[in-house]
């Protein structure tokens, strides 16, 4: 009716629509509820909470960042504002592509996985693959290796060619990074990692093998299920006119977001760092005190490198001064 007033009279409307004239104006002048104010409120903190994820959370990882927040929200309301406010998350899409080629020369090693991805520890079992990346300079390679138990990315490397360098690269740096004792490294049976180089690495670093079967994205599920992810929050709505760009914001993207920040369903809606410190305080509550006071007092690298395989594979970063680097692929 008030959106009409210049076209009917508030005589007519309220007649045809039987309501009284005295009631509209009441309804005219009065202040909005408590909970429409409340619902003022609680969508300004959804379209917070949805901006930060770069408008990739849907309705659970809303509520999750809530609850933390304090703010207990029923789901069905938070799916009511964020349809009012035109929010939505974003959606895996269906895709299926083969980009494992097996070398016939080499022997794969036994499938101990034998998809049940589950661990009951940090570095009890890694998952490792490939993956490209698209850009106007041409294709851009990613290997990443992922701890099962948190889903956090322990190594990555990027390179120009899909070669044994690459994953090595990756494994060197989750080595350095998470120090395991007794670790099965599964993956793909692509060439790289049938290789009799990686192999040998595998072997000095105490790291047992495990490679599902050619061909069966289902053998190496978790893994593909982190690429999915990168690929339906970053790369398909992203393009990259250079390299060091997506280098850049992949990198950005895995140590700032992914990582520390990102809610998993499967972890309980927490991140993969919140995961892994929840559990070493519940298994080991004096370690994890001592281990929080050193990372505070803990500065940035000497060298003034980024923590991480960020460079090229092909062109490995040096530490100036000839001081240890922080990244394996460094020479």
């Amino acid at each position: 009716m008030k959106a009409n007033q210049a076209d009917f009279s508030v005589y007519m409307m309220c007649k045809t629509l039987q309501v009284s004239a005295s009631g509209f104006y009441a309804w005219l002048n009065r202040l909005p509820s408590a909970r429409a104010q409340a619902n003022v409120a609680l969508t300004a903190q959804i379209k917070e909470i949805h901006t930060m994820s770069d408008a990739t959370y849907g309705v659970p990882r809303v509520q999750a960042e809530l609850a933390d927040r304090g703010l207990a929200v029923n789901h069905k309301r938070i799916a009511r504002l964020m349809r009012l406010a035109q929010l939505r998350g974003v959606c895996r899409r269906r895709s299926f592509c083969v980009t494992t080629t097996a070398n016939k020369r080499q022997r794969p090693a036994p499938d101990w996985v034998n998809r049940k991805f589950v661990a009951h520890d940090i570095n009890e079992l890694w998952v490792a693959d490939m993956t490209y990346i698209p850009t106007w300079e041409g294709f851009l390679y990613l290997a990443v290796v992922t701890d099962v138990f948190s889903r956090k990315v322990v190594g990555w490397a990027f390179g120009v060619h899909m070669t044994q360098e690459l994953v090595i690269a990756a494994l060197d740096m989750a080595v350095l990074t998470r120090k395991p004792k007794a670790v099965i490294h599964h993956s793909d049976q692509g060439s790289q990692y049938t290789s009799i180089a990686f192999g040998q690495r595998c072997k000095d670093a105490g790291v047992e093998l495990s490679m599902g079967s050619v061909g069966d994205a289902y053998d190496n599920a978790m893994a593909e299920s982190f690429f999915a992810t990168l690929e339906c929050e970053l790369i398909a709505r992203r393009t990259w006119p250079t390299k060091a760009q997506a280098r850049l914001e992949i990198f950005e993207w895995i140590e700032g977001w992914y990582n520390p920040r990102r809610r998993h369903s499967g972890l309980g809606q927490m991140s993969p760092m919140h995961f892994e410190k929840q559990h070493e305080e519940r298994n080991n509550p004096n370690q994890a005190k001592e281990k929080s006071t050193e990372q505070l007092e803990r500065q940035a690298p000497e060298h003034g490198l980024t923590t991480g395989c960020f460079a090229l594979v092909d062109k490995p970063p040096h530490c100036p001064e000839g001081g240890k680097s922080a990244c394996p692929q460094a020479s």
